[in-house]
């Protein structure tokens, strides 16, 4: 299984919002999957995204083994974009995503529910920066 670190400080974040114990989907938000809010081909692989969702969802079957076993899961199409090294920090109120080939993949991860984003997409709410 893929691996992922979760900083002292990032999982210190997920303890103040109740989120240990959840599952958690890290997507690239690229505007392609169902819980996009962002993206278009311009920015894929450059903005990322952590989804709280009740149940592991089949779309994103893959666990990513961290050290404090939280349950976040992945795809193998938003693992194309993360290498070796993967690790979620939190710092000056933002969550960011590394990996060992790039200083920061994303410095602004974004952090939802998921029904809160099927909710605003069935309400007609559109992507921000949608088609580039």
């Amino acid at each position: 299984m893929p691996e992922i670190t979760l900083t002292p400080d990032f999982y210190h974040y997920l303890q103040q919002k109740h989120l240990t114990d959840q599952n958690l989907i890290l997507l690239v938000d690229d505007g392609g999957g169902k819980y996009s809010l962002q993206g278009g081909a311009c920015s894929i692989g450059t903005n990322f995204s952590i989804i709280d969702v009740d149940e592991p969802d089949a779309d994103y079957p893959i666990l990513l083994t961290n050290a404090q076993g939280v349950r976040l899961w992945t795809s193998n199409y938003d693992l194309v974009f993360c290498g070796t090294g993967l690790k979620l920090d939190y710092r000056h109120g933002s969550i960011a995503i590394t990996d060992d080939a790039h200083m920061m993949l994303d410095g602004t991860v974004q952090l939802v529910k998921g029904a809160d984003v099927l909710a605003a997409f069935q309400a007609g709410v559109k992507l921000s920066n949608g088609g580039c």
